[in-house]
């Protein structure tokens, strides 16, 4: 009798085990997607500096779609970290890359001001 309770209890600890999965990766299928929505709305898919991270992005969240469609959601938990990443560091290029364009002309106004003083003032 006790045998057969020791097998019993043995059994269910090892079927219990193989039960135990890991769970579907949903919050961070949306903070990827997330983050490459943002990226896109800021024009990352137009920056060249930001195409190619955006474009990982994407074919990272495809993946991971596939992955959690078959079955393997720690690889897809994985891939979309990476996919959130890269969308990220698309976001940060295309702000990058408007704050360069901002810069410019910032300092092409305050050149053309400038001279226009010193043209006024050379004039007197």
């Amino acid at each position: 009798m006790k045998k057969i309770l020791i097998s019993m209890m043995g059994t269910a600890l090892v079927v219990s085990g193989c039960g135990a999965s890991f769970p579907v990766p949903t919050q961070k299928l949306a903070d990827a997607e997330s983050a490459n929505r943002s990226a896109r709305e800021l024009g990352a898919d137009k920056k060249t500096a930001a195409q190619l991270n955006l474009k990982m992005s994407d074919e990272e969240i495809e993946a991971a779609k596939a992955q959690m469609k078959a079955g393997d959601n720690q690889r897809a938990e994985y891939i979309l970290l990476r996919a959130k990443a890269d969308a990220e560091l698309a976001l940060a290029l295309a702000r990058e890359q408007d704050a360069k364009v901002e810069t410019v002309k910032a300092v092409d106004t305050s050149n053309a001001k400038q001279n226009a003083t010193q043209n006024a003032n050379g004039a007197k």
